[in-house]
């Protein structure tokens, strides 16, 4: 699995990024929506926003939270339709594992 794209702050800022860690348990955790539906949102905006590397973390932690391959796809479509052609060369790059 990939590391987390925001490891490398770990080491210059250790109590912010336990503050990230401790507010990630909030905002992905399971509730009215299911964590792998939080999790393909964000995988969306990081592909929308030209981050490769955390469309591949996304994208490995939906698949653990039980999304599947065509859910990833659904929502790059969404991204797509939102925000242009960028987003699905980011993915590309991001997911060239999978494929």
């Amino acid at each position: 699995m990939p590391k987390n794209p925001l490891e490398g702050i770990t080491a210059i800022d250790p109590e912010f990024m336990e503050f990230i860690k401790n507010s990630d348990k909030l905002i992905y955790g399971d509730g009215a929506l299911p964590r792998k539906f939080k999790l393909l949102i964000a995988l969306a905006f990081d592909a929308a926003n030209g981050a490769q590397d955390g469309v591949k973390f996304l994208a490995n932690a939906a698949i653990k939270a039980g999304s599947t391959t065509q859910e990833i796809a659904e929502a790059l479509r969404v991204a797509y339709h939102l925000s242009g052609v960028g987003c699905l060369y980011t993915a590309s790059r991001a997911l060239e594992e999978k494929a």
